[in-house]
């Protein structure tokens, strides 16, 4: 029960002093508003399986921090390892074809230099008139057989040579395709990060780019909120803003961030924003970076503040 007044001095006193605990809430709480909501999300990633098989090994768990370019898994890659050494075998089956160049050349060669050097000795006897050029002309011709003889064995060998190489080529790439499938078998996590949610266990028969589980960084994360169109002129890529997260009792806990994008076009307010009449208005997305000392999670709803201009 209020105390009776009893005069108008002290009437207006207290009206005034009601006046004024009726205000201060009200500028309180202008001031304390959010310029913007949103949810935290991280980069998550899913990693697929690269070959078809049996999972053999599966070290993933949910919870489970992995640094990046950590094998954490293998497929049965069996089959693909015989089938890579039957495809050697048939490479060396095809290169024992080539036939031993060398030696059948020198003993043309041979041949060449020993009727060479008897044309020396012929040329030096008919100098002395002790030999005829009938002689001279035999070796001479003797020589240019032996010498095309050389050219066609070389050619043909060449040939061979060459045709036993191209057999063995794309062979040699069945290989090389067949090394880069033993290396797909491999599960191999490509970005550090905690394992958020896992598809398959081990032992399971997995194919090309079945999705084996999904990992996000969670050391930061990404505030989307959306701000209006007169809001603009007060943000930039890179300020410095502050982020808040709801505690009990009504309270807040407040985050440093980073502007790391602003959409360039406008859009709708997602329909999950608070009223109808809001999901109606233009809006700009941006990402907010918040470094995250484990309280953080995905889905988490946030308030931004902006620095007044």
């Amino acid at each position: 029960m209020l105390p009776v007044l009893k005069n108008t001095a002290t009437i207006r006193a207290a009206v005034a002093t009601l006046l004024i605990m009726a205000v201060l809430p009200a500028c309180r709480s202008n001031k304390d508003e959010a310029d913007a909501f949103g949810n935290f999300e991280a980069v998550e990633t899913v990693v697929s399986a690269e070959g078809t098989g049996k999972l053999l090994s599966f070290m993933v768990e949910e919870g489970m921090r992995l640094p990046a370019d950590t094998i954490v898994g293998w497929i049965d890659s069996t089959q693909l390892s015989l089938k890579k050494s039957q495809v050697k075998a048939n490479i060396r089956a095809v290169l024992s074809k080539i036939p031993e160049t060398a030696p059948q050349l020198e003993v043309i060669r041979e041949q060449i230099a020993t009727q060479k050097r008897e044309q020396l000795r012929v040329q030096n006897l008919l100098k002395a008139n002790a030999a005829t050029s009938k002689q001279l002309d035999d070796i001479n011709a003797q020589i240019a057989v032996l010498e095309k003889q050389y050219r066609s064995l070389a050619s043909s060998l060449n040939t061979q040579v060459s045709g036993y190489s191209s057999e063995a080529q794309p062979l040699e790439a069945q290989v090389l395709q067949l090394n880069d499938q033993l290396k797909q078998s491999r599960i191999i996590n490509p970005v550090g990060g905690t394992v958020l949610t896992k598809y398959v266990e081990r032992g399971e028969v997995v194919t090309y780019g079945k999705a084996l589980y999904k990992i996000a960084d969670l050391s930061s994360l990404l505030l989307r909120a959306y701000i209006g169109e007169e809001q603009l002129g007060q943000i930039k890529l890179g300020q410095q803003v502050t982020v808040r997260t709801d505690l009990p009792e009504g309270k807040y806990r407040q985050w440093t961030g980073t502007v790391t994008w602003i959409s360039a076009e406008a859009e709708f307010t997602p329909k999950e924003i608070q009223t109808k009449e809001e999901r109606t208005n233009l809006v700009y997305a941006v990402k907010i970076k918040v470094q995250n000392d484990g309280s953080l999670k995905i889905g988490m709803p946030a308030e931004l503040k902006l620095a007044k201009q």
